[in-house]
C-alpha cells in the first residue's frame, strides 16, 4: 500500500494555488475544473508548472475541507481569478509514497498516521498530497521538534 515512511529535510516551495474551504463532499467537484484553471494560468504566465499538482490540506477536520490545490512553480504568479501565490513549508516532513486509486488513500493516510504514532514523530496540523501519476501519490506530513 505505502513504502517505508521516512523523514527528509525539504527546502519551502513557491506555488500557484487556488483555496477553498468546502464540505468534504464537494471536493470532487472542485478538483478538475480547479486544476485546469491553475494550469491555464501557469503556463500563460510560463512559470510552469515545475512537478506535480497536489491539494494541501491546512487542518484535517471531518466535515470541512479547508485546502488548497496547488502547482509548483518557477516565479511569483501573478494573481488572476481564483489562482494566487502560496508555499509548501519547507522543514522536517514525513514522506511516503502511495500506489493505488483514489479509493484506498484513506488507509494509506491512515498506515502513514500509525506510523507517525509508533516512531514518536509530533504531527503538524496541515499535511499535503503530491499526484506523481494516475496511481502514485506522495504523502507529506510536517513533523515537529528534533533536528
Amino acid at each position: 500500500m505505502i513504502e517505508a515512511p521516512r523523514i527528509v529535510r525539504i527546502a519551502e516551495q513557491l506555488t500557484a494555488v487556488i483555496p477553498f474551504a468546502i464540505p468534504r463532499a464537494d471536493i470532487a467537484k472542485v478538483m478538475g475544473p480547479g486544476i485546469g484553471e491553475l494550469m491555464e494560468v501557469v503556463k500563460a504566465q510560463g512559470i510552469g508548472p515545475t512537478g506535480p499538482w497536489f491539494s494541501h490540506h491546512h487542518q484535517m477536520d471531518p466535515h470541512i475541507f479547508d485546502f488548497e490545490i496547488g502547482v509548483p512553480v518557477s516565479a511569483a504568479v501573478k494573481p488572476r481569478g481564483r489562482v494566487k501565490e502560496s508555499r509548501l513549508p519547507g522543514g522536517r516532513v514525513a514522506r511516503a509514497m502511495y500506489t493505488g486509486g483514489y479509493e484506498g488513500l484513506g488507509a494509506a493516510w491512515g498506515a502513514f498516521e500509525k506510523w507517525l504514532v509508533t516512531n514518536g514523530h509530533a504531527p503538524a496540523r496541515n499535511l499535503w498530497e503530491c499526484y506523481v501519476t494516475d496511481d502514485v501519490t506522495e504523502l507529506n506530513r510536517p513533523v515537529l521538534g528534533g533536528e
